[in-house]
């Protein structure tokens, strides 16, 4: 018999703690997703500002399924679908690549957070357009597309054009094409830097190639361009 006390007593002890902690667990777990959440919108400003589309979209993905996430913690899952909204609209310019349409839509989605917060009874927390930087060790601008943009101006006259005659002497075999340069298991990132980093006035073999005289900055948007091209080779 006094074991049977026990045991209920200690069901009993358990039962309570379970319940008192859940609300504490709850209010945790939504605490870190708000977290995320703000880091990600951010992110999302500096993205979308830069037209770097595709960074822009994957914050999108991540705002998207943290939302859904802390859907299932709020006590009114309806503020999570209004923000969700407001979401959708931000994807929409993205995917339009219409950037004037992109901050728009971010202010809508900004202020729908707002609301959010003051209708939960957090209306001390206040989201802003981001003034600075939320991160300073990654860049927000698209590096692939300055690298091509770069890579074609400096030296898509010669190794871009595949399908025109090139204005190249008759005894010198054409220069090869990005994709065959990215194709050689001699490329590497490195040898890529140290060539465009040369203080050499002519490059390559039998220096046929001007030196572009490009800035560090310059050089790595073309190795990240070039790096991305072979990647999608492999892929």
């Amino acid at each position: 018999m006094r074991m049977r006390t026990v045991l209920l007593v200690w069901i009993l002890v358990t039962l309570f703690a379970s319940s008192a902690a859940a609300p504490a667990d709850v209010s945790v777990a939504l605490s870190d997703l708000m977290t995320k959440l703000q880091l990600q919108h951010a992110k999302l400003w500096f993205a979308g500002k830069l037209s770097n589309w595709r960074l822009a979209d994957y914050e999108v993905q991540q705002i998207g399924a943290n939302l859904e996430a802390a859907r299932k913690l709020l006590a009114d899952p309806s503020q999570a679908d209004r923000v969700q909204e407001r979401l959708r609209a931000v994807r929409k310019a993205l995917q339009s690549k219409d950037v004037p349409a992109f901050m728009a839509s971010y202010g809508a989605l900004t202020n729908e957070c707002n609301g959010c917060h003051r209708s939960s009874g957090y209306a001390s927390i206040v989201m802003q357009i981001p003034l600075t930087l939320p991160v300073p060790n990654q860049l927000f601008v698209d590096q692939v597309s300055e690298g091509r943009a770069l890579a074609n101006a400096s030296c898509g006259t010669c190794h871009l054009v595949a399908d025109t005659v090139r204005d190249t002497p008759a005894f010198r075999p054409p220069p090869p094409g990005f994709p065959e340069i990215v194709s050689r298991p001699s490329f590497s990132a490195d040898g890529l830097r140290q060539f465009l980093t040369s203080s050499h006035r002519r490059l390559g073999p039998d220096q046929a190639m001007p030196n572009p005289r490009l800035s560090e900055s310059q050089i790595e948007a073309i190795v990240a361009y070039l790096e991305t091209l072979r990647a999608d080779q492999r892929h």
